[in-house]
């Protein structure tokens, strides 16, 4: 059987370890519209991650709900990538981070729309219409940023710099992907790099920003290998579920 547990970890874990780190702006945007703005794609990313935690769960087969896997886990049991766990930054990082991550979002979500796993499908759909606005509005924004003042210029490409070397870890593909690839089920992510850098590049032009000259890209996240940042941020996350394991709201 081809390894669609696994492989809705990482789908999942992606979603809530940003939405959790988007959440961190809530009563700190800039302005009270983004403020508005960053919580709605925050509980966007959170409700996805729940869909397919619970999807997950089902397909395990252990009795372990999308509340268990959420707060349940230990940071190494943990699938997302290293992108999505580093620490919120200040705005530009913010919007450029999730600039980066919805386009590759929308093109990994059209593609499951297609997955023989009807459940899977039916969550892809209603994900890539929230990440047709995220995109859109994170793209503004990163223009905004990019081609305004110097100091938000400077700070958007600060952002795209620190972050850059860690988005190659997005579309790199191993056995999991592969296997669900090729038995319809998931997408190989590396059939989603040419897509997702030509729309992240004509967006960058515009903002005129420019892509940093990299030659290695982190990895880890798929594997367990996190930074220290994820067990900080679990710590956080997790501890009412922990301190009161038994508890029904």
């Amino acid at each position: 059987m081809a390894p669609l547990f696994p492989y809705l970890l990482r789908l999942a874990d992606d979603r809530l370890v940003l939405g959790h780190r988007l959440s961190e702006w809530c009563g700190h945007g800039p302005i009270l519209e983004e403020d508005i703005a960053l919580a709605n794609i925050s509980l966007d990313l959170i409700g996805e991650a729940t869909l397919l935690l619970k999807l997950a769960g089902e397909i395990e087969g252990q009795g372990r709900s999308e509340d268990a896997l959420a707060y349940f886990r230990d940071a190494i049991d943990y699938r997302n990538a290293l992108f999505a766990e580093l620490p919120r930054g200040d705005f530009a990082f913010t919007i450029v981070r999730q600039f980066l991550f919805s386009v590759f979002s929308l093109l990994q979500m059209e593609a499951l729309t297609k997955s023989a796993n009807a459940d899977l499908a039916g969550i892809a759909a209603k994900a890539v219409k929230e990440a047709r606005y995220h995109v859109r509005h994170c793209a503004q924004w990163v223009v905004t940023l990019g081609d305004g003042t110097e100091e938000s210029h400077a700070r958007a490409q600060t952002a795209l710099d620190e972050l850059w070397r860690y988005t190659g870890e997005l579309v790199m593909a191993d056995d999991v992907d592969r296997d669900v690839a090729n038995a319809g089920l998931g997408v190989d992510p590396s059939t989603l790099a040419s897509a997702w850098r030509a729309e992240v590049d004509r967006v960058l032009a515009e903002a005129t920003l420019t892509v940093p000259q990299v030659t290695y890209m982190q990895r880890g996240g798929r594997d367990g290998k996190h930074t220290e940042h994820l067990g900080h941020l679990l710590s956080e996350m997790q501890i009412v579920a922990r301190s009161h394991p038994e508890a029904t709201w």
